[in-house]
């Protein structure tokens, strides 16, 4: 594949393997296992695995080696390995490397589920784990030691849409020779280059803006040949969190209308924060690109476009975020994002609700934040729903 392609012409071609028929759609290859012709070849094969050659699906498949490939050309990285889900990518790309005595310095701004691999099952089995506000490089510096085997951030967090300097980041982290992974779904494979930026793993959850269409469940963790092919799915393919070749075929359309949709997503998600701005019934509108977000600077150095989700904060708590919801028409709600539908949801009650009082106030999850996710509708049509809601509150 010629390395000169626009990341668009990737989107539709990279990685591609076709059969002997010539199918202009991949081909899905629903099987588990593989035939060897003789003894010999099967013994050969498991000694040393040829480039095109595959041994069980928990291993590896070819439409599920064609999404790997395909994201791998769009993220710049020297290969990737797909999972069951974004949850299974995160918890391979830590657990993989780090063992009982490691010390990890995170930001505190993270998904729940990330919370919950970091604070109980690593600490459970002896991981030592420093949590640090995203954007105060000083809190980095003091928390990265010399035995720091790695730090773990999300390049814009969810749901308050804090934006770190991963840069800096990365240059405290490589200092020490830590491995710097990275959550970069809200910034997309469209709007971020991770891996130029400092980052050694970058993770996704391909359920998000990679299938895009809410139809499956699945996770790709990016970086260098030694790593993926190395450590992670040496763990991957023992502890079984591997992507079906069903699955890794969805992911593969979806990638072929990646930039058309997060473009499209994007452009509206600003329009509509603009609009937001200074609404007299919100305490706040979060979105980076917003003059008024505190990591405008580095989000525009970091990204082309912040992406597609975008956060306000209702007066009148709970009461208030629940009449907004409820009066949507458009906008659907439900805990997902990235979706080609506008999808609204209430994180202190749903995706972060296992996290104490004290925990939720110092993240800035207040009980009156919505977290909005942009979809392709018409951006005119999604403005009208939500101040209409508002009207309502």
């Amino acid at each position: 594949m010629s390395k000169d392609w626009n990341a668009r012409t990737k989107m539709v071609h990279g990685g591609s393997r076709r059969s002997q028929y010539g199918e202009v759609s991949e081909s899905i290859f629903m099987t588990q296992g593989f035939v060897y012709e003789t003894a010999e070849a099967a013994e050969a094969r498991f000694v040393e695995l040829g480039d095109d050659e595959f041994i069980y699906a928990r291993y590896g498949n070819p439409t599920v080696r064609m999404f790997e490939d395909r994201i791998a050309a769009i993220e710049g990285a020297e290969d990737a390995f797909a999972t069951a889900s974004g949850m299974a990518a995160v918890n391979g790309a830590l657990m993989s490397i780090l063992k009982a005595g490691d010390h990890v310095v995170s930001s505190r701004a993270l998904f729940g589920s990330c919370l919950y691999i970091l604070e109980e099952v690593l600490a459970r089995f002896g991981v030592e784990i420093t949590f640090v506000d995203g954007a105060d490089l000083d809190q980095w510096r003091k928390a990265v030691r010399a035995d720091t085997a790695a730090v773990f951030l999300e390049t814009v967090s969810n749901p308050t849409l804090e934006v770190v300097d991963l840069k800096a980041i990365s240059e405290i982290a490589h200092a020490v020779e830590a491995t710097v992974i990275v959550d970069n779904v809200f910034a997309t494979p469209v709007f971020s280059r991770a891996i130029e930026f400092g980052a050694d793993v970058v993770v996704y959850s391909a359920t998000k803006h990679i299938d895009g269409q809410g139809r499956c469940l699945g996770g790709v963790v990016l970086g260098t040949k030694e790593f993926i092919r190395g450590p992670f799915e040496t763990y991957l393919k023992h502890t079984g969190g591997a992507m079906s070749p069903f699955n890794a075929w969805v992911m593969l359309k979806g990638l072929e209308t990646l930039d058309l949709r997060v473009r499209a997503q994007a452009e509206s998600a600003e329009k509509i924060a603009n609009a937001l701005e200074g609404h007299e019934k919100l305490e706040r509108v979060l979105f980076p690109f917003l003059k008024s977000h505190p990591q405008n600077e580095i989000a525009k150095a970091q990204f082309e476009k912040c992406g597609t989700v975008l956060s306000i904060d209702l007066k009148g708590g709970q009461e208030a975020a629940f009449k907004f919801l409820n009066a949507l028409e458009i906008c659907i709600i439900s805990n997902n994002l990235g979706d080609a539908k506008s999808i609204v949801t209430h994180p202190a009650t749903t995706t972060h609700q296992r996290l104490p009082e004290d925990q939720k106030t110092l993240l800035g999850i207040s009980p009156g934040l919505v977290r909005i996710s942009v979809g392709i509708e018409c951006s005119d049509d999604l403005l009208q729903d939500i101040l209409g809601a508002l009207d309502a509150v």
